[in-house]
């Protein structure tokens, strides 16, 4: 993580910030599980065009399995053909993922 821009001041204020906002990793949350996050990750990478440091709402808090899961299956691979970032259903049979074609 020694790369622009997660080296900077600002992107460890905003890191915090997002973490002081969203404590528990919202996917592990959609999955019914409590998982405390310790990584914020830019829901529209930056190499896909994101903002390096954009407003909270297009972040969120990641614990590092869900973040390592979304950068494998979506973030390095620009997208997979279903869209997804995320595998898996919560509770009621939605899929995890918003982005799913599926989501409600």
């Amino acid at each position: 993580m020694n790369r622009w821009p997660y080296c900077t001041t600002a992107w460890r204020k905003l890191r915090s910030a997002k973490l002081d906002q969203q404590p528990m990793c919202v996917i592990c949350e959609r999955r019914g599980k409590t998982v405390l996050a310790n990584t914020v990750d830019h829901i529209k990478p930056i190499s896909q065009g994101g903002k390096p440091f954009p407003p909270l709402e297009e972040l969120q808090s990641l614990c590092a399995s869900c973040h390592s899961e979304k950068t494998h299956m979506h973030d390095k691979t620009r997208g997979n053909a279903l869209g997804r970032r995320f595998k898996g259903c919560d509770e009621t049979g939605q899929p995890i993922d918003p982005s799913d074609g599926w989501w409600r």
